[in-house]
């Protein structure tokens, strides 16, 4: 699998762009065109979109539209993907970006039925690709590039990986980050669906080993067990970096979905508590509001100075 960061940065020392060019699947369409000028407006370098049936057309007067994603990377060597389609036609553009050499591909759509991300992501295993999503916000690095829908107001360059569940909390907590003095080196919305491409633990392992990683923030919610894999994870890593968690839904009742298809507790399955305790085990602060996340933050830092 290719490293997240050779891949949204290019190698270290290459001036050339051709490692971070980036093709938008649905392009054309209002989601996928309004979302491709903002990337484009903030600096990501769009080297193509891809809409069956309108390829030799061209969106915002340069770039250009291919049929296929075969086509679209044999003629940009492009190794990301955006995708801006509806749930119902993931399935087949995923497939026809992994089948063109994709190595990340950052999944946009919510309500993605389940067999059919179980389905990209056993493809995206079999070819070494990394799937961010569905249902993710996207993923940035501040001030550099960003791949997804996320405002870019509460995003600034820095040294605090932020990874997210949720996509308004990922920018509330961000802002709050900005604001405290702590910018993002880069921030990864996970996604809400109960099956995800990138779970929590995978994220962890893309940014762990970042160099001059100062500190963590995990955002966190109910339902699932993705919260304590990473607890435990951490633990049995060694990983000393300041972290901070902050979870979503602690004063949700019980056996109801909220907002996200995997935000649902069964019993204490997915129940606060239980991320909430499994953090503490890891020596992980569990913020009760998002405000309170950049304060826990400076408290772990003070600390292991």
């Amino acid at each position: 699998m290719d490293d997240i960061f050779e891949l949204l940065k290019g190698k270290q020392g290459e001036s050339d762009y051709e490692n971070k060019g980036v093709i938008v699947q649905g392009i054309t369409g209002s989601y996928g065109s309004l979302h491709a000028g903002k990337m484009l407006e903030y600096g990501t370098n769009i080297v193509a979109g891809v809409t069956p049936g309108k390829g030799g057309q061209t969106w915002n007067e340069s770039i250009p539209i291919y049929n296929t994603m075969k086509e679209a990377v044999d003629a940009t060597n492009a190794k990301i993907s955006i995708i801006f389609v509806p749930a119902k036609f993931f399935l087949g553009a995923a497939k026809d970006a992994l089948e063109a050499g994709i190595k990340l591909l950052v999944a946009i759509p919510e309500h993605v039925p389940i067999r059919d991300t179980m389905e990209t992501l056993e493809l995206a295993k079999q070819k070494g690709a990394i799937v961010i999503g569905p249902n993710t916000p996207g993923i940035m690095i501040p001030e550099l590039i960003k791949i997804g829908i996320m405002p870019p107001m509460p995003f600034k360059a820095g040294k605090i990986a932020v990874l997210s569940k949720s996509g308004t909390l990922l920018y509330e907590i961000s802002d709050a980050l900005t604001n405290a003095g702590f910018g993002q080196s880069i921030t990864i919305g996970i996604g809400g669906d109960p099956v995800n491409g990138t779970r929590l633990i995978d994220a962890f392992d893309m940014v762990k080993d970042i160099p001059d990683l100062e500190g963590m923030v995990v955002v966190g919610e109910i339902g699932g067990d993705s919260e304590e894999m990473l607890a435990q994870k951490i633990i049995d890593s060694g990983f000393n970096k300041p972290t901070v968690a902050y979870i979503a839904g602690r004063a949700a009742p019980k056996e109801k979905r909220m907002g996200h298809a995997g935000a649902i507790v069964m019993g204490t399955y997915g129940s606060a508590e239980s991320k909430v305790s499994m953090f503490n085990k890891a020596n992980i602060p569990v913020a009760k509001r998002p405000a309170e996340v950049p304060v826990l933050l400076a408290g772990k830092m003070e600390k292991s100075d």
